[in-house]
């Protein structure tokens, strides 16, 4: 079992566009979303897909650290199950920006429904560790529901 830690925040300006790494397309959709787990379907670049498990945070929302499974699935299989979402498809690109200290930013800029909202979101080794913020980064909103991937597959 993996536990994901991670922090997400608001990005201001385009100032991590000259750093980006590499870049991705991603569209996800959620199968479940109640009770103590998410599941969702993600479909990257067309060309592969990955079916992810979530433990959920207390009282349903997001946590800093949660469990999480993650398995690849055949590309058909994973349109097929994209059919059977709850809500809407979330479509994004995420840029990947180095951050120092081998972590990396991961940027998404969303498309569709979410057109203008731009996140970042970081992994960490422990909940307490330390993170230098670049000047892109504005206001943190690790523990904000409406920022979820799942709340805006719900049309948050």
């Amino acid at each position: 079992m993996a536990i994901e830690i991670e922090r997400k925040f608001l990005v201001e300006g385009d100032g991590w566009r000259s750093a980006v790494a590499a870049k991705k397309r991603i569209r996800q959709a959620y199968l479940s979303n109640g009770g103590k787990a998410g599941v969702r379907i993600r479909i990257i670049d067309e060309e592969r897909a990955k079916l992810t498990i979530k433990s959920r945070g207390k009282g349903g929302g997001k946590a800093l650290s949660r469990s999480e499974f993650e398995y690849q699935v055949p590309i058909e299989d994973a349109r097929a199950m994209l059919e059977l979402r709850r809500g809407l498809v979330i479509d994004k690109v995420r840029h990947l920006v180095p951050a120092g200290g081998g972590r990396t930013w991961e940027i998404d800029v969303f498309a569709g429904e979410h057109e203008g909202l731009v996140l970042a979101e970081i992994e960490l080794g422990s909940a307490d560790e330390a993170v230098d913020l670049p000047e892109w980064i504005g206001r943190e909103v690790t523990s904000d529901p409406h920022y979820s991937n799942a709340a805006l597959a719900q049309g948050g």
